[in-house]
């Protein structure tokens, strides 16, 4: 059954800091005292500690009862809209469901309780999994070696950079050869994480079907080549068919070649990075693999790469003999450390968890689902009035998000596609996405359903936007002073500029309201 999208209305609550609903004596959890036996053995806890390392008073923590905390953050999260409140559909995201019981495995104590410098011997289960996955990693990559050190996507790109870099270092070539090709449509990181490994960056625009071709690609090449480092399919769902071709041009040149596969998840169990000449890779767990993304702390990316640049990758290893797993320190080629210790364990376990409960057959069919679920929005909303797809020309289905344009909605009504996105939040979406930059595409909105969502909820997700763009034509100022529905009303841009309004914390905000 469809749910009512023009019912959605966000709560809206004037909720304090939880230090300001302190009230002295209230109370809520009393721990119990120590028994006396437990006292004798332990003793004074801190007499070990030197006087510099203790506190001078007690922590301020407010006094809070169990009632007044859970309605505290019960409210927030009513004016939170979120993945699991919401159809979220933001393009480059890949905004998929994740497993509940993949959260509570991760909490258990055999994972959260431990420490990363134990002795190995005592990490033997945190090891085991770590190696499972990352040859469980190479195979759905076609990649020989896997390190999961780096904490995001962007740092999985870098860790690429830098195995670049140190590849031709170690062939003398280092200092000759310092540039990167990329896409304009391929993440933002992909330019930007070479230039900060050092790299000069060579961006190659979109040709006629909406891809770069082949000619553009041969006049950048040179001696001065070290890699090329973008992904496909790009930001706009368009797939590269020339991309074996661009693969073989690069190494001809000299270069290696890097997959960003951030928007791999409709290639899983159907493209493979190294079977197409690749020489190295990357893949979100924290989207891709179902992890949660985090709030941006909790991400990691597998990085894959062929056995000739492995001892590149950044240390320790995990090993194992047959019998023991272990740690590999050692590695006087290895780039430094991503990451401190191994990386955001928990999200391996996670991702490991979404596998394996899926098998081979599972993952390709998220592919498929997730690519005809785009193409399904695509057949669909690429009929409404002011929407266009760019590159009609090329008559390919998208792959597993679309990049529509918004322009003519804006030169026909004055509604941009920044008035849309705001209005989806008032039907109880998850704003959609507009696009990265360079923004090519004039007035752009990015949508991925991935394969997640149902048949129902793909149809809510189209009705949302069919109602935004009748109000564009009937009733435009509804929408350009969206949302009016939301938690939160639309920020004042013109605070941006002053900075007598300016508040980085909700304490300033609090202060300067009043």
């Amino acid at each position: 059954m469809k749910r009512d999208v023009g019912a959605f209305h966000a709560a809206r609550w004037a909720e304090p800091l939880i230090r300001d609903l302190h009230t002295p004596g209230e109370r809520g959890v009393l721990p119990p005292e120590p028994e006396a036996a437990i006292r004798t053995a332990v003793k004074d806890p801190l007499a070990a500690l030197p006087a510099s390392a203790r506190r001078q008073a007690p922590p301020a923590l407010p006094s809070v009862s169990q009632g007044r905390v859970l309605r505290h953050y019960v409210r927030l999260s009513q004016m939170c809209v979120g993945v699991d409140a919401a159809v979220d559909m933001m393009g480059t995201c890949t905004m998929k469901y994740s497993p509940k019981v993949n959260e509570a495995v991760a909490r258990l104590p055999q994972m959260a309780d431990t420490h990363p410098l134990q002795d190995t011997s005592t990490l033997q289960g945190t090891l085991e999994l770590l190696h499972r996955f990352g040859r469980i990693m190479a195979e759905i990559s076609g990649m020989d070696e896997v390190s999961f050190q780096a904490a995001s996507g962007a740092q999985g790109i870098y860790t690429n950079a830098c195995i670049i870099r140190a590849y031709h270092e170690q062939r003398g070539e280092g200092g000759r050869r310092n540039e990167i090709v990329t896409t304009a449509f391929s993440h933002p990181i992909d330019a930007a994480a070479p230039a900060v490994a050092g790299y000069r960056v060579i961006t190659l625009m979109p040709g006629p079907l909406g891809r770069p071709d082949v000619a553009a690609l041969k006049a950048a090449l040179s001696e001065r080549t070290a890699g090329l480092q973008l992904a496909n399919p790009e930001d706009t769902g368009v797939f590269n068919s020339d991309i074996r071709e661009m693969v073989d041009l690069v190494h001809k040149a000299g270069g290696l070649c890097s997959y960003d596969q951030a928007n791999g998840n409709g290639l899983l169990g159907i493209l493979r990075a190294g079977d197409i000449g690749f020489d190295l890779c990357q893949y979100n767990l924290h989207k891709t693999f179902s992890a949660p993304h985090g709030s941006m702390g909790l991400g990691c990316a597998a990085v894959c790469v062929k056995q000739p640049l492995a001892r590149f990758l950044p240390r320790p290893l995990v090993t194992f003999d047959g019998r023991r797993y272990g740690l590999d320190a050692d590695g006087p080629d290895a780039i430094d450390r991503i990451r401190g210790f191994l990386g955001n364990v928990q999200t391996v376990l996670k991702a490991y968890g979404w596998v394996m409960s899926l098998g081979a057959e599972g993952l390709r069919a998220v592919a498929e689902t997730a690519v005809l679920n785009s193409n399904y929005l695509l057949a669909r909303l690429r009929r409404l009035r002011g929407v266009d797809i760019p590159w009609p020309a090329n008559k390919t289905h998208r792959l597993e998000q679309v990049r529509y344009s918004f322009e003519r909605l804006l030169a026909e009504t004055g509604v941009s596609a920044a008035n849309v996105k705001l209005r989806t939040i008032d039907y109880g979406m998850q704003h959609v996405f507009e696009s990265h930059v360079p923004r090519l595409v004039a007035e752009p909105i990015t949508i991925e359903p991935g394969e997640s969502y149902t048949l129902d909820e793909l149809d809510e997700c189209v009705e949302i936007i069919e109602r935004i763009v009748a109000e564009a034509y009937e009733k435009p100022e509804v929408v350009k002073t969206a949302p009016h529905r939301a938690s939160v009303p639309v920020v004042d841009e013109a605070a941006a500029h002053d900075p007598q309004r300016w508040a980085f914390t909700w304490s300033a905000w609090d202060r300067k309201r009043r």
